[in-house]
């Protein structure tokens, strides 16, 4: 995990987005996102939505970094590459973007959210190659802002892509 957070920052991370296993407790691998692995997915599976959850987890942080390729041996990767070894021994290239130092924990609605947040979203989105849709803003399922006109027309953008049948 080339964007890994193994100091301080890390640890707070995992602390505020209570990143510990279920069962055994033991701490989670954290960091900042990395729009290298999200777009191959988004791109290798047909993706046509992203929910980004967690999204309060940063609210105290500035600035925050969002990995936009890879350098390897002196050379861009904009793909994540396929042998571990190779991946260990790369460096993420990050784009650093400015934090919203505030809390967004009763936040509902995306107009609502710091600008700040809102560019990091529209952000993400551009980088992934696909719109984020749900964002969530705390644990609980109330703290969920719909982006894009709510649960509705994700339905109706889902049965448009379907195949139809007789």
């Amino acid at each position: 995990m080339p964007t890994e957070l193994v100091d301080a920052l890390g640890e707070q991370i995992r602390k505020v987005g209570v990143e510990y296993g279920t069962t055994t407790g033991r701490p989670r691998r954290v960091g900042w996102f990395d729009a290298v692995v999200a777009r191959y997915s988004v791109a290798l599976n047909g993706i046509r939505s992203i929910a980004l959850t967690k999204l309060d987890v940063l609210d105290q942080l500035d600035p925050i970094r969002i990995c936009t390729g890879y350098l390897s041996k002196g050379e861009l990767q904009a793909y994540p590459m396929s042998n571990i070894s190779h991946l260990k021994h790369c460096e993420p290239v990050y784009e650093t973007m400015p934090g919203w130092r505030s809390s967004i924990a009763d936040i509902r609605r995306p107009e609502d959210l710091p600008k700040a947040a809102r560019r990091y979203i529209d952000r993400l989105s551009e980088l992934c190659g696909a719109p984020i849709d749900i964002v969530s803003v705390g644990p609980s399922r109330d703290q969920t802002i719909w982006m894009q006109g709510g649960p509705s027309r994700l339905s109706v953008r889902q049965r448009e892509h379907e195949p139809s049948h007789p």
